[in-house]
This record gives structure tokens, sequence and C-alpha cells, in this order.
């Protein structure tokens, strides 16, 4: 069975809700683009980040991991806003391989 054929049945066992979901993300994927989201070279190493910010995204996941709730991020950071992290989780969920790579990277530096 081809991915596109699993893909397919999955499909048909999807609420409505989960189908929005997955057409945004897709398009998001397709679009390369994450409002709030921006890899500015000679800022943090060129590190997707938030946007008008030095915040790495791999930061934010790495906290998560680490047991951080959303409120104490956002008491950490006080410039980021609840929509800066579900852009920071977003960005994550389509590219989890890069953003634990640079996790990885930063915890050997």
């Amino acid at each position: 069975m081809t991915t596109l054929q699993k893909a397919e049945a999955l499909l048909s066992d999807m609420t409505r809700a989960e189908k929005v979901r997955l057409v945004e993300r897709i398009v998001r994927e397709l679009s390369g683009a994450f409002p709030g989201i921006e890899s500015t070279p000679g800022v943090a190493g060129g590190d997707p980040c938030i946007a008008d910010s030095r915040i790495p995204v791999w930061a934010l996941v790495q906290y998560r991991k680490l047991g951080a709730s959303e409120a104490d991020l956002l008491r950490m950071y006080p410039t980021l806003h609840a929509e800066d992290l579900t852009n920071a989780w977003a960005y994550y969920s389509s590219y989890p391989n890069e953003i634990d790579q640079q996790i990885q990277a930063n915890e050997t530096a």
C-alpha cells in the first residue's frame, strides 16, 4: 500500500475538524510559509526564530520537552505571545527532524 493510499484510508476515519487541520498543514508545507517564524542569516545561527526576536524555535521545543508549560514559557520570555508558541509548535510539527538536530547541536555546543 502506498503512502497516498494509506492517507486516503485514514481520511475516511477523520472528523471534519481534523480534515480542516490537515488541509491547513498541507497548505503551510506546500507554501513553505510559517507566519511568525523567520530564519535570518547571522541571527541565532540562522535557525528559525520567533519573528522579530532571537528566540529560536528549537529552544522553545526543548523547554517543552523538559516539561515547561506554555505558561512557563510566556513567563520566561515576556515578549512572547500565545500565538508565537502556536506558530513554533506548528513549525516543529512540520520540521521535527530539523528542530531535533538543532537541539542536539546546541546540547553539544
